[in-house]
């Protein structure tokens, strides 16, 4: 199953007959993608489901129906077991950023979050998971994100990159994560729960 999130509302892609929700399903391979989305952003569904026989082959699809925009990311512990966060737009979020040309997904997700929080001494500890999500800038993108677990043993001042709209970056406690989560994203709630979970 992969779930594609617009807002919060998700388009869950399965090969399950199963019902496991109140959603309407639809067949991948009939939709009209742009219909879906405009649905979801603007009518009273909270999410879709998109059957396909085989799950990979209708994923390569619903690939092929949007630009695909790449980005990594990480989540980021220091030697206390606390959390790095940053403050954009008014929600918690954890920093991430596009994949440039010729980087791999790990040094990517470094310098984004070196970039976006002004920390260093950083290494990835492991690979998280990916999410993905739909947003609008001229057309309809999807962002495939990749997310690592990261360490730092750094003590310096953290910057928030303001150019990026980022207004605050500081470690938050494991109790502080649940509630800071409440005013979060689906896709970095998904990050959380990968954590725990690995």
């Amino acid at each position: 199953m992969y779930k594609v999130f617009i807002n919060e509302k998700p388009i869950i892609i399965t090969s399950s007959s199963k019902k496991v929700n109140n959603f309407p399903v639809h067949i991948l391979k009939n939709i009209v993608l742009d219909e879906i989305i405009h649905k979801l952003r603007y009518k009273n569904i909270k999410g879709i489901n998109l059957y396909t026989p085989d799950l990979e082959e209708g994923w390569q699809y619903f690939l092929s129906l949007i630009q695909v925009v790449k980005a990594s990311g990480g989540l980021v512990m220091n030697d206390k077991n606390e959390f790095l966060f940053i403050y954009r737009n008014g929600i918690w979020d954890l920093p991430k950023g596009r994949i440039e040309k010729g980087e791999s997904t790990e040094v990517a997700a470094i310098r984004e979050v070196e970039e976006e929080c002004g920390i260093f001494n950083l290494s990835i500890k492991k690979k998280l998971t990916t999410t993905y999500h739909i947003y609008f800038q001229d057309k309809n993108k999807l962002k495939l994100t990749h997310w690592f677990l990261m360490h730092s043993d750094y003590k310096g001042v953290l910057k928030p990159q303001i150019e990026e709209g980022i207004t605050e970056v500081s470690f938050k406690k494991e109790s502080e994560v649940l509630e800071i989560l409440e005013q979060s994203y689906a896709n970095i709630k998904l990050v959380y729960a990968s954590y725990l979970e690995s």
